[in-house]
Parts: structure tokens; C-alpha cells; sequence
């Protein structure tokens, strides 16, 4: 199964639908890179631009590899999956070339896009059907403009029962992918 997820901290938009950078949160790592091996992706790809902050994430993965090992061997799987990168377009060259075709790639937004939607059902049979599909989340208050020139299609947002909705990253990431796998795995029990 080709499937890849990304999580922008640029470029995304503040409150005041600025462009900006946002800074790595330690418990996405874990607990994004964690999902990421549960659900069979490939490789869970962290972009951030700021080399301070890139190594913020590479001080985690070299201790879960060295000393923290011996301490809990799950998060050295876990995070065996995360590669960090300084932009959007290094993740979408990277998947481009292991695979030899462009990804397709799938946003996700806690608002309703009017770009070409795609549900969960038919993310999973792009899956099934052996195309290659990169999710991308996005931090602070959405994956800017500029970065949505790129995505092929949008998931639906979550949507609970009231009018909140603001998901914490690593909540999202976790429900959109069980939809997916879910309904991957139901896909393939019809094709065996």
C-alpha cells in the first residue's frame, strides 16, 4: 500500500490568514509517527522550513534510536517512519521519485473545501487500485493557499455533533486515517 502522510507547518495561515510558520509540537511526533505505523504509511513526512525547529524533531528521533531504545523499543518503530523535511515540494519529489510517478494528493481542512472533494471510500480505492496517495495536514489555521495549488483533491472535515470543531492535529490524523484503512480493508476482503 502507497500511502504517505505529510504534516505542514508551512506554509499555513495564522488567524489573520497570514502565511507563517508554525512550531513543532513534540507529542505530533510521537503520536502522528505512532498512527503512521499502525496504519500501514510508508513514511510520515514533517515539513518545517526553520532549522532550529527541524532540529527539535531530529534530537527526538536520534533519542529514541540511541538511549531511548533500551526504554520503550515501540517509539523507535514508530518513529521509524518520520523524515523531516525543509518544504512541501522536497516531500512531494521524494514520493515522486521512490515511486516513479507523482503522488495523488489528498488535503484535509476542518472547513469544506470547494476544490474536488473525494471520500474516505474512494481514497481507499485509490489505495486498492495501486496509486501512490500522499495526505496532507496542516497546522495553525489551515494549509495556505499557495500549498492547496498542489492538492489533487479534499477529504470531507470532521465533523462532530455541535458547532465546535477544532480538532487537535493528531486527533485529526488518527480518525482520517481508521476511515481510510477501514474502508481499505473492506475493499480488498471483496477483491480476495
Amino acid at each position: 500500500m502507497n500511502l504517505y502522510l505529510t504534516l505542514l507547518h508551512y506554509p499555513v495561515y495564522n488567524k489573520n490568514k497570514e502565511i507563517i510558520v508554525t512550531s513543532i509540537v513534540t507529542h505530533d511526533i510521537h503520536d502522528i509517527s505512532r498512527a503512521s505505523v499502525t496504519y500501514g504509511v510508508r513514511a510520515f513526512y514533517l515539513v518545517q522550513p526553520f532549522e532550529g525547529e527541524r532540529a527539535i524533531a531530529e534530537r527526538i528521533v536520534r533519542f529514541w534510536k540511541t538511549s531511548g531504545k533500551d526504554y520503550n523499543s515501540n517509539r523507535l518503530e514508530a518513529v521509524s517512519t518520520l523524515s523531516i523535511k525543509e518544504s512541501f515540494e522536497q516531500v512531494i519529489d521524494e514520493i515522486t521519485f521512490k515511486n516513479g510517478a507523482a503522488p495523488i494528493i489528498i488535503g484535509t481542512s476542518a472547513q469544506e473545501k470547494d476544490t474536488d472533494k473525494i471520500d474516505f471510500m474512494s481514497a481507499a480505492s485509490l489505495l486498492v487500485h495501486g496509486k501512490t496517495v500522499l495526505l496532507v495536514f496542516g497546522t495553525g489555521w489551515g494549509i495556505a493557499d499557495v500549498a492547496l495549488e498542489k492538492i489533487n483533491y479534499f477529504l470531507p472535515p470532521i465533523c462532530g455533533i455541535g458547532e465546535f470543531n477544532h480538532l487537535s492535529v493528531r486527533s485529526a490524523v488518527a480518525i482520517v486515517l481508521d476511515r481510510i484503512i477501514n474502508n481499505y480493508k473492506e475493499l480488498m476482503s471483496l477483491h480476495t
